[in-house]
């Protein structure tokens, strides 16, 4: 774990037990089982906040994937030990937002030119990666990824992975919707991180 990011964490983090919304149930409910992807990108507050802007998501949960270690803790994935990158689950429905749109977010909301790190946050724990769950979903990961190394933007290669994905394992309560519960303690790290000054140099505006 960072310096920068242990500090937020110990000022800022408010252990408040908050469940899905009644609006994400109803609406998860309505439509049956819904569709499940995963990512990692760095801070998994950021990516719940990204995903979750996207209409036909329903919920997106913050865990662990990628490890070595069963139900890892907050504490053991940060000490870069497990193997494990901080990562989302998007529950989404596919009849209303595809897979290939999914990756399309993704992209926008990682730096895919540095590996096992995102933004101020630093080891192999805060890499980038497409957790892929099936032959179709590596398919248009390595599609999307193939797309924009062969657009030329980066001058540097892209280094995130696209990997099979593994068991994933919930981070613990207060992780989840990080964002929504504590706004101004996560804009506070969200900005100081860089993370939106550096999509932005990457990307462009959105």
């Amino acid at each position: 774990m960072t310096t920068f990011r242990w500090t937020v964490m110990l000022l800022f983090a408010v252990f408040t037990v908050v469940g899905t919304s009644d609006s994400g149930l109803a609406a998860e409910n309505a439509a049956g089982s819904p569709a499940r992807a995963y990512f990692a990108g760095g801070c998994f507050w950021c990516m719940e906040e990204a995903f979750e802007k996207v209409d036909g998501v329903f919920e997106v949960v913050s865990g662990y994937m990628g490890g070595t270690v069963k139900n890892p803790s907050y504490d053991e994935v940060s000490s870069g030990r497990t193997g494990h990158a901080e990562s989302v689950e998007v529950r989404y429905d596919p009849a209303r937002v595809s897979y290939a749109q999914l990756l399309e977010v993704f992209w926008r909301n990682v730096d895919p030119v540095t590996p096992n790190a995102q933004f101020c946050d630093h080891g192999s724990q805060y890499r980038a990666a497409v957790f892929y769950g099936s032959d179709e979903e590596r398919r248009l990961a390595e599609d999307s990824k193939r797309a924009i190394e062969q657009s030329k933007r980066f001058a540097t290669p892209v280094v995130t992975q696209v990997v099979a994905a593994s068991e994933f394992f919930p981070a613990e309560e207060y992780h989840q919707d990080f964002y929504k519960k504590n706004p101004i303690r996560y804009k506070y790290y969200k900005f100081s991180c860089g993370r939106a000054q550096r999509l932005e140099a990457l990307w462009g505006k959105s």
